[in-house]
């Protein structure tokens, strides 16, 4: 719509000065959008720079390299803002919740192996917004999805991109090791709505861990 609005004065209004209008446009959707929102508004300027702004007018073809240059720099500039308003929301997200983080993660640290389980099992089910939690001591039966220290999730082998289709179907593990020892799971019950975030997740895996720094200085696993 940017584009068609600078059509009339395209023959006043110079290509670099069109580019960069189409740049602040671009930079206002990377900041207020998502990653893909940024990306696709890259690529629609840079297509109707070239159809609407460039001779031959209302083609896609290109005669003057300047113009070339320009729409291949305005498409590069667009993906690289794009990236970094992405980078400065996560980073603004991680500062904004990791002070409630840390204090998940501490308050789990001082508890001991007959309190663990079931306070971790609260800490998972509200930081993962979860419809149930239970642990299973020492046992791997069946082959549920399985949620990673690094936040991921496995389903089999297969990697399983659960920010963009959400969790699986079904109950998912998260392993507990004591001194590279296995000493059971949790067993995650997703709720509706939206996935956690990574940080909830890695957050998530730290809490299985000291679970399992608990339960070792106890003894064998029940």
């Amino acid at each position: 719509m940017v584009a068609l609005a600078l059509v009339p004065f395209r023959t006043s209004v110079s290509h670099t000065n069109a580019a960069l209008i189409l740049v602040v446009v671009v930079v206002a959707v990377a900041a207020l959008g998502s990653r893909k929102a940024g990306v696709v508004a890259a690529l629609s300027a840079a297509a109707w720079f070239d159809f609407f702004l460039t001779r031959p007018y209302e083609t896609f073809d290109i005669t003057a390299s300047r113009d070339v240059e320009t729409a291949v720099l305005l498409l590069v500039v667009g993906v690289i803002v794009t990236q970094l308003a992405a980078r400065a929301r996560r980073l603004e997200v991680i500062t904004v919740t990791d002070a409630s983080y840390l204090s998940r993660i501490h308050r789990v640290a001082t508890l001991d192996a007959d309190t663990v389980v079931d306070e971790v099992c609260r800490e998972l089910t509200e930081l993962l917004g979860l419809n149930a939690c239970r642990f299973q001591y020492g046992t791997l039966l069946g082959q549920p999805p399985r949620l990673q220290n690094d936040g991921g999730v496995m389903v089999g082998r297969r990697s399983w991109d659960v920010d963009a289709v959400g969790w699986p179907a079904g109950e998912i593990e998260l392993r507990v090791y004591g001194n590279a020892r296995y000493l059971g799971r949790f067993m995650l019950t997703p709720g509706q709505g939206l996935v956690p975030p990574l940080q909830a997740r890695l957050v998530a895996a730290t809490l299985a861990d000291q679970t399992g720094a608990a339960l070792d200085t106890s003894g064998p696993a029940r």
